[in-house]
């Protein structure tokens, strides 16, 4: 494949931090990793997670992108919430009633998904009742697979957020992936 220019936009002031709670697939993360790496957002895993994030097993997942993200762990979403206290959270359910297109998200908050078999927690989504949104689906499908809606959301709100109104050709160092 020829290596040249890319289309590039410039970072927001605060990246948009994406979080998710309990994943318990690894490629669905790995995916979310790529588009973090790719949109400067950074990727935050909450609570235990369905499987290992080492070295080497991300090597083995053959995640030569992973350095390019800016990965955090924390305990549950509270440690979260302290390592970040000026991130609001806006969540996202399959269950919600109000569209993703309706969050108000700035740079810097936090964009929260939950684990792939069940979502988020009933406790965590009465916490936040006014900010919890679902993406419409025009199909019988219940939800989108969560590396997707992901991608989906934090587009979206760069979008809003004009982040990719000034796209640019740049030459760059990055070649892989």
């Amino acid at each position: 494949m020829p290596v040249g220019p890319r289309l590039r936009a410039r970072p927001l002031p605060a990246p948009l931090r994406v979080v998710l709670v309990e994943p318990e697939i690894p490629p669905n993360t790995g995916a979310a990793a790529r588009t973090c790496a790719a949109t400067g957002s950074s990727l935050h895993l909450v609570g235990p997670l369905g499987f290992r994030v080492d070295e080497r097993a991300v090597r083995r997942a053959g995640l030569d992108y992973w350095p390019l993200v800016d990965v955090h762990q924390h305990g549950d979403l509270p440690a979260f919430e302290a390592a970040f206290p000026e991130a609001r959270l806006h969540l996202f359910a399959a269950g919600a009633t109000r569209s993703y297109l309706d969050a108000d998200v700035r740079p810097g908050d936090a964009l929260v998904f939950g684990k792939e078999s069940v979502g988020l927690g009933a406790d965590v989504l009465a916490a936040y009742p006014e900010r919890v949104y679902a993406i419409p689906t025009l199909g019988p499908v219940r939800s989108l697979n969560l590396s997707n809606a992901v991608a989906v959301v934090v587009f979206e709100q760069l979008r809003r957020l004009g982040a990719l109104d000034e796209a640019f050709m740049a030459d760059d160092a990055v070649r892989k992936g």
